[in-house]
């Protein structure tokens, strides 16, 4: 009995190499589908997420439902996120490949059809994040960038954007 619950049934290095290919795999696919924060998913959006999670899982456990496999795949995912978010913090080329970069929507007051085209956002979508903000009045703003985690930076007509100072 106990054997079924912390021997795992396949190689640990089998188990790895499955969880890093899935991390990879869906990684790719996520940025391939946009910049949406997480809160700012449609329900379909949503549901996609809950069901890529379910649809993988096999990929990644390869049937074995041991508790060491369960926690060792949980240790890769958790290291691996860890030396994501440290190689785009080091190297600027990563950060660009892996998290992208921010899209200007809107400039000078004008919206910008290519990149609200390229990041898949109608004007409903963009009156809505907007109203998320507290703006009501489009003709008010000078620039909205869409950042590369799904957040907006919004500038308003007669502000001056905030600049870091070297030390």
């Amino acid at each position: 009995m106990w054997d079924k619950l912390f021997v795992p049934d396949l190689p640990l290095l089998n188990l790895a190499t499955r969880a890093i290919a899935v991390f990879l795999g869906i990684v790719l696919l996520l940025r391939l589908s946009g910049k949406r924060q997480m809160g700012q998913l449609t329900a379909t959006e949503f549901v996609v997420v809950l069901l890529i999670s379910n649809a993988v899982q096999n990929a990644m456990n390869g049937g074995d439902n041991s508790l060491t496999a369960g926690m060792f795949l949980a240790t890769i995912l958790i290291g691996l996120a860890i030396l994501v978010g440290t190689l785009c913090h080091r190297y600027r080329f990563m950060a660009h490949l892996l998290e992208g970069t921010p899209t200007r929507l809107v400039h000078n007051g004008r919206v910008l059809r290519r990149n609200m085209d390229r990041e898949r956002l109608t004007n409903a979508d963009l009156k809505v994040l907007l109203r998320k903000h507290g703006i009501h009045d489009f003709h008010t703003l000078d620039e909205v960038i869409l950042e590369s985690d799904g957040s907006l930076s919004i500038t308003r007509k007669g502000e001056q954007p905030f600049e870091f100072q070297d030390a």
